[in-house]
């Protein structure tokens, strides 16, 4: 956004600062009508023929933009992946803590990848892994979905939940 003398502009349309048009004039008097008025001429439409300036204290106007920014990032939700990892051979209890962890992660608006890490030559029985990742998505049908079916990546086989929206 050009302001003041950055304006390169021969003729403007000159906006005072409560809206009204006061015409097409040259960049000087436009430049004159603001410093009289003690505000800043700056370009909102760069690209008309003419340019549109507009009267205003460019000051306050970067710090309410910069306001409105900042309220807007405070609204945004930042989705997190929390990963969760198990073994081929894992026990019931252990299973069903590790089903309680990734149920609360989804309720928290959080994705989860669930990883199954194959050691030595437990990697010969990937149907295990698989059986263990649909059982851990039915478990967590309710509150997720499978964003990524359960996939092997090179010793791990890798699955992507993702919560529902309700």
């Amino acid at each position: 956004m050009f302001v003041n003398e950055q304006i390169r502009a021969r003729e403007v349309l000159l906006i005072d600062a409560d809206g009204t048009q006061l015409g097409v004039m040259k960049i000087d008097e436009a430049l004159d009508i603001a410093a009289q008025k003690k505000l800043d001429l700056v370009n909102v439409a760069p690209n008309a023929h003419p340019p549109v300036c507009r009267l205003m204290d460019y000051g306050k106007y970067k710090y309410e933009q910069s306001k409105r920014d900042r309220e807007a990032r405070k609204h945004q939700k930042l989705i997190v992946v929390k990963e969760v990892k198990l073994r081929p051979n894992i026990e019931k209890h252990d299973f069903a803590v590790k089903v309680k962890s990734c149920r609360r992660f989804l309720e928290s608006g959080d994705k989860v990848k669930v990883t199954v890490m194959f050691r030595g030559r437990e990697i010969t029985h990937p149907e295990k892994a698989q059986q263990l990742l649909k059982q851990m998505a039915e478990e967590l049908d309710d509150v997720g979905a499978i964003e990524r079916a359960p996939k092997l990546e090179g010793r791990n086989m890798i699955m992507i939940l993702s919560p529902k929206t309700s």
